[in-house]
């Protein structure tokens, strides 16, 4: 299932001969333009510097939330606006009957990534450029110009109304990287300490992200989760028995656990990010079924948004307990050349976000496709990586939690309890009401 071609070969694409006429251009179905702009997306996060992974969460639920709205707001539509369910979400503009949905995906969608990674790189910008004229030409195949013209710009009015209610979030601008440019660290037993020499990483990743307005709780702190697991340097302690689980298990890994702990890292500039591996699964399994565009949307919306609030609840929990990585107490009190599996990333352990994430999407998806719904996952396949099986989402969510032990990034509890605190996060989206009473 190739994927990673997209974001290349739309960018090589504008050095070929033009289209030919009008007229031999086949037109496109609005499932396939929701398709296509996602499989783009999930490269666009890879080739995004400021992409981290609450960032890219960010962008998803903005996305998806913008194709929902435009939809949901066609008088035919089943949809149900969120307008009155999700936190603070005005009304956005009403639709006139009959629009054209291919052309209403198309403008919300096609802006809304303009918008949300405008700061890409040329091949980005070429490969948007590109996607862009490629559906608007086949969508002009079949459609009179002004029908194509009004349902753009239904689309377009929509995510003009999602935007500027974005833009008071507190995630809207990311400054140096989403690094502050001041930070004074934690004094207390236990604190995070900096992992890595690089010098921008001294200071911990978007330290006030928790704060930001999330879109179905009412705020960071509704994740809730218990207290991690007292620190102490005794070695018959509950904290220095973690410690040497993270040891004893990295030190003897096998190789499926490798591949485990490398399917799920997902790192950003080299991945679509955590949450856009979910987002990758269910394109997906939308496409395997044949889902119809309004089915699409609700999916993409309800989890873009699970996975931005469960990076906030996740980085809201993070900085209130602001504890050290098994690097930095492993290296001080069990072997000073230990070396993990994978990097640790540069904020502080508990919960895992991994975690968090991959425990909200299991519970949408669960809503969305069932609880004992069996899927292949193919997000690596493009990297060598062999497709992974799974009988149902909350094993999925189950192995990338546990993947991040092998990695060495995280003590059992972060994963444990960060899992725990993904499924109450997830719970609230699932409470939306998505559809029109019948």
């Amino acid at each position: 299932m190739q994927r990673r071609g997209v974001l290349f070969g739309l960018g090589a694409a504008l050095a070929l001969p033009a289209l030919p006429a009008r007229a031999t251009v086949p037109g496109i179905a609005a499932e396939a333009v929701v398709h296509d702009w996602y499989r783009l997306i999930l490269e666009l996060v890879r080739h995004t510097a400021t992409y981290s992974p609450p960032v890219a969460s960010r962008a998803f639920a903005y996305v998806g939330l913008s194709l929902f709205e435009a939809l949901a707001a066609r008088p035919e539509s089943a949809l149900r606006s969120l307008t009155g369910q999700v936190k603070t979400l005005p009304a956005t503009p009403a639709a006139a009957p009959g629009l054209d949905t291919a052309a209403v995906a198309h403008g919300a969608v096609c802006r809304a990534v303009e918008v949300f990674f405008a700061n890409t790189g040329p091949t980005g910008q070429r490969a948007m450029a590109a996607m862009k004229a490629r559906i608007a030409d086949k969508l002009a195949s079949g459609l009179p110009p002004e029908a194509l013209a009004a349902g753009v710009a239904h689309g377009e009015a929509v995510f003009a109304a999602v935007n500027a209610w974005s833009q008071d979030d507190g995630g809207a601008v990311v400054e140096n990287m989403g690094f502050p440019m001041e930070w004074t660290l934690g004094t207390q037993p236990g604190a995070w300490k900096p992992t890595s020499l690089i010098r921008l990483q001294q200071a911990p990743l978007l330290p006030n992200w928790g704060k930001n307005r999330p879109f179905c709780m009412q705020s960071g702190a509704d994740g809730t989760i218990a207290d991690p697991t007292p620190y102490s340097e005794d070695p018959a302690s509950q904290f220095f028995l973690e410690a040497r689980e993270v040891y004893d298990v990295t030190r003897a890994l096998t190789d499926e656990q490798k591949i485990i702990a490398r399917f799920w890292s997902d790192d950003p500039m080299l991945s679509p990010t955590p949450p856009g591996h979910w987002v990758t699964i269910a394109n997906d399994l939308l496409e395997e079924e044949g889902a119809n565009v309004e089915r699409r949307a609700e999916v993409m919306a309800l989890l873009g948004m699970a996975v931005a609030d469960a990076f906030i609840a996740c980085w809201h929990s993070k900085y209130e307990f602001d504890t050290v990585r098994p690097i930095t107490y492993i290296k001080a009190l069990i072997d000073k050349t230990w070396e993990p599996l994978l990097i640790t990333p540069p904020f502080p352990e508990y919960p895992s976000g991994h975690s968090t994430q991959s425990g909200a999407a299991e519970v949408v998806l669960a809503h969305c496709f069932g609880a004992d719904f069996a899927f292949v996952d193919y997000t690596h396949e493009d990297e060598g990586f062999d497709a992974r099986p799974y009988p149902n989402f909350r094993a999925a969510a189950d192995e990338a939690g546990i993947s991040r032990l092998y990695g060495g990034i995280h003590f059992m509890p972060a994963i444990v309890k960060g899992l725990d605190q993904g499924r109450v996060v997830g719970a609230f989206a699932t409470k939306l009401q998505t559809r029109k009473a019948a």
